[in-house]
């Protein structure tokens, strides 16, 4: 069999939200479209979802909340993590209260501790991998406690999304072009963090130029070929891109494939007031955005594309 110029790993986040995501991404995992999975472990149908990667055997993996629904820790007294509601304090929400100094990181690392081994009791194992909820994982400060924890766990892989061709792309609007460039900022300055700590990540992220609407083929295909064209430096194996890197491709070339994660949301959409993290599904979840996503990743035209072009779907432990 010929030597694969990309291994990619296509994971479906969010697993673990609401019963038909959980079906739709274990749709597209039986049809060879998604290779991995991360599960919020406080989504309402995170017991459903590691019964369903039980029975058909899908790799997993922690995708560790900090922004969306309730703990899984019990801490006493109030939380620096919660709203005076008990909720999470929300995608921008948290980030402001971090940026505020307000936030406790020791209540931080408890709740990942702990939603680790919810995960553990979920699935009966550790995560393969474990990565941010809303890229939570990369933020200042948190990005050291959440380094940390997966080194005291022994969790050998991470998620750095600093996309190649983010800033070339029309199709991303204003409002998420200005957040997804703070989140590549901030992933950057996580390389050093991560590396200290001796956790991996693959060559390549994809996925923020490719969610919801904007996924299709033509969209995956140009994503991808910046996997297919990356040149990397001999014996750099699953290490981060150059700090001063926009694009995440080192030079000169080797004959050892490229390691890549693409970053997919596929689900059958959810029903009012079913799934979520404790405060219901949100519009996104709710939305045809979701199914879209799935019919897209199982096209044969794009499952076809991966043959022709030595594209292997893989797991974060095959790499």
């Amino acid at each position: 069999m010929p030597q694969p110029r990309v291994r990619l790993v296509v994971t479906g986040d969010d697993f673990g939200y609401c019963p038909r995501r959980n079906r739709g991404v274990a749709d597209c995992f039986l049809a060879g479209a998604v290779s991995n999975v991360s599960l919020l472990v406080n989504g309402a149908a995170a017991g459903d979802a590691a019964d369903l990667a039980r029975r058909h055997r899908i790799p997993i993996g922690l995708h560790a909340n900090l922004s969306e629904g309730v703990p899984v820790s019990q801490q006493p007294g109030a939380s620096t993590l919660l709203n005076k509601d008990g909720f999470f304090h929300g995608k921008m929400g948290f980030r402001r209260v971090l940026q505020s100094g307000q936030l406790n990181l020791a209540e931080v690392e408890a709740e990942l501790r702990a939603q680790v081994k919810r995960f553990c009791e979920l699935t009966g194992h550790l995560p393969s991998h474990m990565d941010g909820h809303q890229h939570v994982h990369v933020l200042p400060e948190v990005r050291d406690v959440f380094a940390q924890v997966l080194s005291d766990f022994g969790i050998p892989f991470t998620r750095v999304p600093v996309e190649p061709g983010l800033h070339a792309c029309p199709s991303v609007p204003p409002h998420l072009h200005e957040f997804y460039s703070q989140v590549e900022k901030d992933a950057l300055a996580s390389v050093e963090v991560f590396r200290r700590h001796g956790i991996r990540w693959p060559d390549v992220y994809l996925g923020l130029t490719t969610m919801g609407g904007n996924m299709s083929l033509t969209s995956l295909k140009r994503a991808l070929g910046y996997a297919l064209e990356a040149k990397l430096p001999p014996g750099e194996r699953l290490t981060a891109p150059p700090r001063n890197s926009r694009t995440g491709i080192a030079t000169p070339d080797t004959d050892r494939p490229t390691t890549a994660e693409l970053m997919v949301h596929p689900g059958y959409p959810s029903r009012p007031g079913q799934g979520g993290c404790g405060q219901g599904p949100d519009d996104f979840s709710q939305s045809e955005d979701r199914q879209h996503e799935l019919e897209t990743l199982k096209d044969p035209d794009l499952l076809d594309f991966y043959k022709q072009r030595g594209i292997h779907l893989c797991t974060f432990s095959d790499l």
